[in-house]
């Protein structure tokens, strides 16, 4: 039997009327009464047939929406960016954007400026965290992307499977220790995906080190690339594709060749990653779609098509290039060898 409004009432422990103007009038509500509701309703499965009433652009072609993201030089934001000003113009939306260069402070204060500019919110990637985020948005609509929470509509990059799929392959190769360079301590990302590459690795049977934290950039991996070769791994999984091509740099410096000595994998599959030297291995994450599919969630947002909060995940896949090949014996003064002595689990 379908849930009733009572009940979600009942265990948000708020008035009926309350939870029924979570959705017929939401702007009489305060952010957190608001998605304690919306959220209770997620978890039981409610669906409103109330329409939300709002105070909508008087023309959904004169709709400004804002897109926030932490690095427009990044090329995956820039894909991003793009394809969501793509799906804006279709829409004859105007799209803004703003950069906040990885500072948690920064994002702060443009979120709270663009609340009171913009029709609706998508946040890409945040710093913050996802309750602070929507605390901040108020009662503009707001999708978040890349980062996961039931008080809103979240569209996530699922790096379960292509991450799967990239340990599998290089226990294939006869790779038996591996690690990974992490991204950025407040990343959310990151976090995801240590306890990926963790619990694929331990069900490969394959020895992993977790390396420290890094700037998303080539410039992280270059600094990474040493540590990477202390620990005796013969293949790395690195946070991003930038982390990766760093690696391979960092790598080639030290007199390592990729992928005869050292495997290398990313994530996000950039348009650098078939065009480097050895093109890179990396798991494409569907940026594109993210960006498209997160106007268009907002769009119904700010239309008041007011929904229960859903969270969209999108499929990612191993792609192969050349950056991996077969376990090899590295040279020496360069860390153990595939077969070599067992060194110390990192991230412990």
């Amino acid at each position: 039997m379908a849930p009733t409004l009572t009940e979600v009432a009942k265990h948000a422990n708020v008035a009926l009327s309350t939870a029924s103007r979570a959705f017929s009038d939401p702007n009489r509500l305060g952010p957190q009464t608001l998605r304690k509701v919306l959220t209770v309703a997620q978890e039981l499965g409610y669906e409103s047939s109330v329409t939300r009433t709002v105070e909508p652009a008087d023309n959904m072609g004169t709709a400004t929406v804002a897109v926030v993201v932490p690095d427009i030089a990044n090329p995956v934001f820039g894909a991003f960016v793009k394809a969501a000003q793509g799906e804006g113009w279709r829409r004859r939306q105007t799209v803004v954007l703003a950069d906040t260069d990885f500072d948690p402070d920064h994002e702060r204060e443009v979120l709270a400026h663009l609340r009171e500019q913009a029709d609706g919110l998508i946040v890409c990637s945040p710093r913050l965290d996802a309750d602070e985020v929507l605390d901040i948005c108020g009662h503009t609509p707001a999708v978040l992307v890349n980062r996961e929470t039931t008080g809103a509509d979240c569209v996530l990059a699922d790096t379960a499977e292509g991450m799967r799929q990239a340990v599998e392959y290089l226990a294939a190769l006869g790779h038996r220790r591996i690690a990974y360079v992490q991204g950025m301590q407040r990343s959310w990302s990151n976090a995801q995906r240590v306890e990926l590459i963790r619990a694929e690795a331990g069900r490969a049977g394959l020895e992993l080190t977790l390396l420290g934290w890094q700037s998303e950039t080539v410039a992280g991996g270059t600094a990474a690339a040493a540590g990477v070769l202390a620990s005796g791994a013969s293949a790395v999984i690195a946070h991003n594709d930038l982390v990766a091509l760093g690696v391979i740099s960092g790598a080639r410096a030290l007199g390592v060749s990729v992928p005869e000595n050292l495997s290398v994998v990313g994530v996000d599959d950039i348009p650098f990653a078939e065009v480097s030297q050895p093109s890179l291995t990396s798991i494409a994450v569907p940026m594109v779609r993210a960006g498209a599919l997160s106007l268009e969630l907002l769009g119904k947002a700010i239309a008041g098509e007011r929904q229960t909060p859903r969270t969209l995940r999108l499929p990612t896949q191993l792609i192969v290039r050349g950056s991996t090949g077969a376990a090899r014996t590295r040279p020496a003064g360069h860390g153990a060898t595939a077969d070599g002595p067992t060194a110390g689990k990192g991230g412990s």
